[in-house]
């Protein structure tokens, strides 16, 4: 181990040359329509983007809950930032305390990390006060709930309230992302984009079928989000999962705008769609409403 692990574990670390280590490349659920490098060239004619800044921000946004430990290549990989600059990131940003490794190869974020964060969630008035009502949902209907905000092309989970019975085979928590494009939430959080916006959005997206019922034709998937203007629901049928069946309700700010989006997840065996929108929807619409007063 090298000597600066071995004398600061919890902060600074001998960050390895990437040149001998693998090029493989961890799983994200997310769908970006470009790699961060080339997110970053877009800005090369402005003077005041700091390019260092970003590429510092894209390392630590490509760690995510589906592969926890990474390596310099798998994160080159991921960003499309070349080696070299994704070692100097991964040095600095274990010299600040947010990242450590144990061997010079293998890097995971530190719970420094969370500070970051945390400075949103109190100081966004719904993330700050939605769990509340977020558990006050989940414990009338006993199904867990969440809300998401849209961020870039993927949801953004700001809040969440689980039951003891986990339904996804992932663990969806504060922070997690999943595709817009086949998930309600996503889906809700959509079709409040102007139709110049969600038109750029369907020509970008990189769409993946999850499961056999996912829609895949940009076409249709416009199509239906175009529908959910006049709707105050949206119901997504085990495309995201097979088995996995949601209904989400937007949250809308004193204009009318859709800020964020709330939702319900159960089994598919468990409730058909009709009564998922029978049963589930009032609850849901309740709380989009006192959410809402909490943006006014």
């Amino acid at each position: 181990m090298p000597a600066s692990t071995r004398n600061a574990p919890a902060r600074a670390v001998h960050v390895r040359r990437a040149a001998t280590l693998p090029a493989t490349v961890g799983v994200h659920v997310g769908t970006a329509p470009q790699n961060a490098a080339e997110e970053i060239r877009g800005y090369s004619g402005d003077p005041d983007f700091m390019a260092t800044l970003a590429r510092g921000l894209a390392v630590v946004r490509a760690f995510t809950q589906q592969r926890r430990p990474l390596t310099i290549a798998q994160l080159s990989m991921k960003t499309g930032i070349p080696r070299a600059a994704v070692r100097r990131c991964l040095y600095t940003l274990a010299e600040l305390g947010y990242v450590a490794s144990d061997d010079g190869r293998n890097f995971t974020l530190r719970p420094r990390i969370l500070a970051l964060g945390h400075a949103y969630l109190t100081s966004s008035p719904l993330a700050a006060s939605a769990q509340p009502i977020l558990d006050n949902v989940s414990d009338t209907v006993h199904e867990s709930c969440s809300m998401s905000i849209l961020e870039g092309d993927e949801i953004l989970y700001i809040g969440r309230s689980r039951t003891s019975s986990r339904i996804m085979s992932i663990d969806l928590t504060v922070g997690s992302r999943l595709p817009a494009y086949c998930t309600s939430m996503g889906r809700i959080l959509l079709s409040g984009l102007d139709p110049k916006d969600l038109a750029a959005y369907c020509a970008r997206v990189r769409i993946v079928p999850h499961t056999e019922k996912t829609q895949t034709s940009p076409a249709r998937i416009r199509a239906i989000v175009e529908t959910l203007r006049s709707r105050d629901c949206a119901i997504v049928d085990q495309e995201l999962e097979i088995g996995l069946r949601s209904i989400s309700v937007p949250v809308r700010d004193a204009h009318g705008r859709i800020a964020a989006a709330i939702n319900i997840s159960v089994q598919a065996n468990r409730m058909s769609m009709p009564d998922m929108e029978a049963r589930l929807k009032p609850h849901l619409l309740a709380a989009a409403h006192e959410l809402g007063l909490l943006l006014n």
